[in-house]
């Protein structure tokens, strides 16, 4: 029988362990969790129905409904990443402004619809590695760093366009053809949501980078120790918020064919809501790209309602309130029973 030498176990028991992998940190918050959400995006259809069949089974309606979804959609995606990573993102929502604003003033429009998409895309991801330098390199708290973002994204592009609305150019029409151009019904838009959302799923479950995020939001001593760059991590889930923030940029350019500071007015708040319906912890190291979604879906669909019912504006932020408090006091106890 081999012995176990007194004075080198403890040494190994002390090795950093590799960290688990996505499907393992999921816990309870995994396909039940998700399918708890399907039951409630089927009982709001079933509420739509009720109230008013004849205007929410519309196909149109089902359209605007994944269209609005889509730009908030896409932030969301960036948005989950954070949060499973450890952090948070306020600045998303002015970060969208500034780079619509940025991608419409006359200098960029006259290269071409392709040098505003790529200057939305760079102002984006130009935004989000600004926070996570401060965050990662700068050691400023996440929520105080990305605060910052949001107040000057947002002057920012109240100087730059004179706080005008900046209309995208007829010869840029290939913009606005992401959200007038169909196919099998359904615009372009919402064809660049679903792949935003399918390559993240695939980064976040398939990859190196997927599993250094979950293990960086779990214990980022731990990933440190295992050899991972914690602060680098960190940084580049910033960068990724920010392009997130910049291809949500062109697609509300297509929708409404207008760069505004106004754009993405709290949408920083609906996409860590989504986060956290969808199940993502906000200490960070669990959640799924598909809960957020599914939360999204939630979220979108109630406000069609409110608008389908002719409710006020004000009902519907109270409701969303009740739901995210639900969700959290639902999720402590999911942490604290261990599901």
């Amino acid at each position: 029988m081999t012995e176990v030498d007194p004075v080198r176990a403890p040494h190994a028991a002390e090795r950093p362990q590799v960290p688990p992998s996505p499907r393992s940190r999921l816990g309870g918050l995994g396909e039940t969790r998700h399918l708890g959400l399907v039951a409630a995006l089927v009982l709001l259809a079933i509420v739509g129905l009720v109230t008013r069949p004849e205007n929410f089974a519309t196909s149109s309606n089902l359209v605007s409904v994944l269209a609005l979804a889509s730009t908030i959609g896409v932030i969301t995606v960036g948005m989950t990443f954070v949060i499973i990573g450890g952090g948070i993102d306020l600045s998303v929502g002015a970060v969208m402004a500034l780079a619509s604003v940025w991608a419409t003033t006359l200098a960029t429009q006259s290269y071409g619809p392709v040098v505003m998409v790529v200057c939305a895309v760079l102002v984006g991801t130009g935004a989000g590695l600004v926070n996570g330098l401060l965050i990662s390199y700068g050691r400023m708290v996440p929520f105080i760093a990305t605060l910052a973002m949001l107040v000057a994204a947002r002057g920012l592009a109240q100087r730059m366009s004179g706080q005008r609305t900046q209309l995208v150019r007829p010869d840029n029409s290939a913009i606005v053809e992401l959200s007038t151009t169909r196919v099998l019904g359904l615009p372009l838009l919402v064809y660049v949501f679903a792949l935003v959302v399918a390559v993240g799923w695939v980064v976040l479950n398939r990859t190196t980078f997927g599993r250094r995020t979950y293990a960086v939001g779990g214990n980022p001593e731990a990933a440190r120790l295992a050899g991972i760059d914690v602060r680098r991590h960190t940084m580049l889930l910033y960068a990724l918020s920010g392009l997130c923030c910049g291809i949500a940029a062109v697609i509300i350019m297509a929708r409404t064919t207008t760069g505004s500071s106004t754009h993405g007015d709290l949408y920083e708040l609906d996409a860590i809501a989504a986060v956290i319906i969808g199940g993502t912890l906000l200490s960070g190291g669990r959640g799924t790209i598909i809960g957020s979604i599914l939360g999204l879906l939630i979220f979108t669909l109630i406000t069609n309602l409110f608008i389908l019912n002719g409710l006020n504006t004000s009902d519907q932020l109270i409701a969303k309130g009740l739901i995210i408090v639900v969700a959290v006091l639902l999720q402590r106890r999911g942490v604290r029973t261990g599901t």
